[in-house]
């Protein structure tokens, strides 16, 4: 019996299928994949391929996504986010290493999900999310300048030598390239704000192409630098790999695995809060990276889901996963007929996209509300952003989360504490289960508080620093203790060796479940011994109180001669 965790959206979707619900999702599928259209073009266009790779990407991407995924509405394809991180692989590894590139990034996606691990994603801070999506906005902006411009330039691939040539290059400016972009520009401005569900892009695309046409403007278009679009789908071919160019792409298949896992979870959740559904992370993961398998190998980019055609699909209707499939046939259909029409758009209109595009996807309205955080985080967001723009996205990544995860080890053994229990501590009511009891003379208390890991385990000089001055029996509380890891089994180990070898009892009691697992596991209990190993702190006071006695008993025992 098919464990039910593990369906895609899809088969749970068809078992109460409808033609009402089928007719919602042909307007939706439709709609998406004339607004996919544009900007798969423009995703590949801009990222150094030809305009049908982000077509073939689209098609092969959204039919099997929706096919396989874990969510109801999510559309995927070529995004922006993947424009900087493909254009820098191919410029380093070549066509062939993106390929292979997209394939072990795919691997990586499909273990993610089928080890549970979908959700781990979410832990990647917010400061490093909004700091590379900033970046990756402001990087895709510069990469359409020059056809903007109706510049003929070549421009490099680094973001401050690209702008220096853009700008020496303004007296080349194609003023017919200007003025249709920015035509198009101020168009889907004014479609956003007065008529929000028309799709600006699609608009802009048909008018601005028949405009340009009918009045000759002398523009480059997509026929001019590549010859056109070929009808269909292309042949099957594995992409060929060595160990050599393997080792080599392992960082940024893990930067295109992390970056694709991020913005799908992302566009996810974006459609769990429009839809009131609940997506399966890990089934979505799967179906991402059995998608970034298999477009490579038909000449397509990285897979993502894609929130604005998400957000689109859902504004128009889609219920199901049948609509992202539509809006796959849909592209298909194009490919397979209309293919030569697309031959006469101008690159200025697609840039004037994606400069919308770039804008839309720049969470620009959080930046101010992380500028109000701590310092620590709003340098995590700015080394981030500026790793981003002015380095390698790669890097930007690594860094970021580097970062973010120091400042989280901070902040966490901040809040560890070790602390004796003191007499005001107990008067103050604070412990109910020593509120009442009788702590003699010759003990000690000491409770830890927390996560007790890596970075916290100094605190335990709380205690190591009085060892001459302490009583006969010390109790550790761990009733608060919330976790602890190697390092602090060894902290723990390494104190009750002190403390016994200067002749002091050591008591541990009110382990939780996850600390007393790993002391068990780690020979802890062993060590210490069974008996010294008490359930709650009344047990330990009574083992503390028999402690005590039979010290007191030894001393008193006349000396044999």
């Amino acid at each position: 019996m098919i464990n039910q965790e593990w369906l895609p959206k899809s088969i749970i979707a068809l078992r109460n299928y409808n033609k009402d619900t089928f007719f919602s999702d042909l307007i939706a599928g439709v709609t998406v994949g004339l607004v996919a259209l544009p900007l798969a073009m423009a995703f590949a266009i801009s990222s150094g391929v030809k305009p049908e790779a982000g077509l073939y990407c689209a098609v092969i991407a959204g039919f099997l996504t929706a096919l396989l995924g874990g969510s109801r509405t999510q559309v995927s394809g070529p995004t922006g986010a993947f424009v900087v991180v493909v254009a820098g692989i191919i410029a380093k590894y070549g066509l062939d290493g993106l390929y292979i590139c997209t394939l072990m990034a795919g691997v990586m996606l499909i273990t993610l999900g089928i080890t549970g691990l979908g959700a781990a994603v979410k832990f990647i801070p917010r400061p490093v999310v909004v700091g590379f999506t900033n970046g990756i906005a402001v990087l895709i902006a510069s990469t359409q300048l020059k056809d903007f411009l109706g510049l003929t330039v070549k421009v490099p691939s680094e973001f401050g030598p690209r702008m220096a040539l853009i700008w020496q290059s303004l007296g080349q400016t194609n003023l017919y390239a200007v003025g249709l972009g920015a035509a198009a520009l101020l168009a889907m401005i004014a479609l956003r704000v007065w008529a929000p569900k028309v799709p600006g892009a699609v608009i802009v695309l048909f008018l601005g192409t028949l405009a340009a046409a009918v009045a000759q403007f002398p523009v480059e278009t997509i026929y001019t630098r590549f010859h056109g679009i070929p009808q269909g789908l292309p042949s099957l071919s594995v992409p060929k790999a060595n160990l050599n160019s393997i080792e080599h792409l392992i960082s940024p298949a893990i930067t295109v695995a992390l970056l694709g896992a991020l913005e799908s979870l992302m566009s996810a959740v974006v459609a769990d809060k429009m839809t009131k559904d609940k997506h399966n992370p890990n089934v979505e993961l799967i179906a991402q990276g059995v998608a970034n398998v298999v477009s490579p190998m038909f000449g397509g980019l990285p897979v993502t889901g894609a929130i604005a055609r998400t957000a689109t699909n859902i504004r128009s209707g889609g219920k199901t996963p049948v609509a992202s499939m539509i809006h796959a046939l849909t592209l298909l259909a194009i490919l397979l007929v209309a293919a030569p029409l697309a031959n006469k758009i101008p690159l200025s209109l697609l840039s004037a996209i994606l400069l919308m595009v770039s804008y839309n996807m720049g969470e620009w309205r959080e930046i101010p509300e992380i500028l109000h955080l701590p310092k620590a985080d709003i340098s995590v967001w700015a080394i981030t952003f500026g790793l981003t723009v002015f380095a390698d996205l790669t890097i930007a990544v690594q860094a970021g989360m580097i970062l973010a995860a120091l400042l989280y080890i901070s902040r966490v053994t901040k809040t560890t504490t070790v602390r004796e229990v003191t007499a005001d501590y107990l008067e103050a009511g604070r412990d109910h289960l020593l509120q009442f009891a009788d702590v003699p003379d010759g003990v000690a208390i000491f409770r830890i508080h927390g996560p007790f890991m890596f970075g916290a385990t100094d605190k335990i000089e709380e205690i190591l620093d009085r060892v001459d001055t302490l009583p006969p029996v010390i109790i550790i509380r761990l009733r608060n203790m919330t976790v602890i890891d190697a390092t602090g089994v060894q902290a723990l180990s390494e104190l009750f060796q002190e403390l016994t070898a200067g002749g002091h009892s050591v008591l541990f009691c009110g382990t939780r479940e996850q600390p007393r697992k790993t002391l068990e596991r780690a020979g802890f209990v062993q060590l210490v011994g069974e008996d010294n190993i008490c359930r709650n702190v009344r047990v330990a006071m009574e083992r503390a109180h028999e402690i005590l006695r039979k010290r007191n008993d030894l001393q008193r025992e006349p000396h044999s001669i």
